[in-house]
């Protein structure tokens, strides 16, 4: 098998789906494997070389033979050429977003397939690989920070990439004073712990709800009444309204609202109060002003961390990767399956 790891191209995108100590297990199994060089990548393209991997220049998968796979995260470059190959990414295409009937139509005029990673489960329906912890811990640290700046009257300013969890949470910590309310929902997930474990790192006790104290559908006006709104639920046709477009009018606390989970587009996303997702150069979006409701909503949240998340995602993926040819567990034929449905 052919597996090639290309360069991811949008900005602040510093991670990979493959360590190189993970292309060497691939290798040991007899796979050639081709990486592009990705100038913001975390990992160097020489210690890919080190483990024997051909190295390509960035956007060479476009000529890559029939037979690969091409192995990457993030959005395509939005050119509209059809896709002949296996794709293995996010591809965000299959909850109604504004782009995804687009990337699926690439696909099915090209002849290739979407192997999307959000879909790669197992026979139980649960993901097999996810950044969802790191996204959840860095979406709470920017959410707190955005209300620290709010509390001295200013927005947030432009982030960057943090050199490990540990600066992240000496920044939180020099970014507020007092003590502000949060509330999580979806707690006892991988991104719902993830955000869990940054508030009790800067010494915030988080209310912690999940599926019980959500089953009865809505509304919630405890939302309301904290201070921080932490949503780690990804839109689902099942998942309620938890912030509706009415909240400015309402007499509430919450002045941050960190949409981990940030899917905008969608026709299920449960934050109703905003329609695009922000940015490092400006992380959050004034959602209402009397009094002030801002949003953080960066859509590549473990980014801000890319080498924890790398090494944790690419050893998660990496048995997976290591049986993509017999499919022993069936999760790339469930994926197919998925993709099929939708193109």
């Amino acid at each position: 098998m052919l597996i090639w790891m290309r360069a991811e191209p949008r900005d602040n995108e510093a991670r990979a789906p493959m360590t190189p100590k993970g292309a060497k297990a691939l290798i040991d199994k007899g796979w050639r494997v081709v990486v592009e060089d990705g100038p913001e990548r975390c990992i160097p393209a020489e210690d890919y070389r080190d483990m024997g991997c051909e190295i390509a220049p960035p956007g060479a998968w476009i000529n890559a033979p029939e037979d690969a796979v091409i192995l990457g995260l993030k959005e395509l470059p939005d050119d509209g050429a059809p896709l002949a190959h296996r794709h293995i990414m996010f591809g965000h295409a299959y909850k109604g977003q504004s782009d995804g009937r687009a990337l699926l139509d690439r696909f099915k005029n090209g002849g290739g397939t979407l192997l999307d990673l959000e879909y790669l489960v197992n026979g139980h329906g649960k993901r097999v690989a996810a950044f969802g912890y790191w996204a959840g811990y860095a979406g709470a640290a920017l959410s707190v920070m955005a209300w620290g700046a709010q509390q001295a009257g200013k927005t947030m300013n432009r982030v960057e990439a943090f050199a490990s969890a540990k600066e992240m949470v000496t920044d939180v910590k020099a970014s507020f004073t007092g003590a502000p309310s949060a509330i999580i929902i979806g707690a006892k997930g991988r991104v719902g712990s993830g955000a869990a474990d940054l508030c009790k790192a800067v010494g915030i006790k988080p209310t912690l709800w999940d599926m019980a104290e959500t089953a009865h559908g809505g509304p919630f006006p405890e939302v309301l009444d904290h201070d921080i709104f932490l949503n780690c639920i990804l839109a689902q046709p099942d998942v309620p309204v938890f912030v509706g477009e009415d909240v400015g009018e309402a007499d509430r606390t919450l002045s941050v609202i960190g949409d981990i989970a940030c899917d905008p587009t969608s026709d299920f996303n449960p934050v109703k109060v905003y329609d695009r997702a922000t940015t490092w150069a400006e992380p959050t979006l004034r959602a209402h002003s009397r009094p002030p409701l801002d949003v953080m909503a960066i859509d590549n949240l473990p980014s801000l961390m890319p080498v924890e998340s790398t090494e944790d995602f690419a050893a998660q993926l990496l048995p997976y990767l290591l049986d993509l040819q017999a499919d022993k567990k069936g999760v790339w034929a469930r994926a197919e399956a998925t993709f099929k449905t939708h193109v």
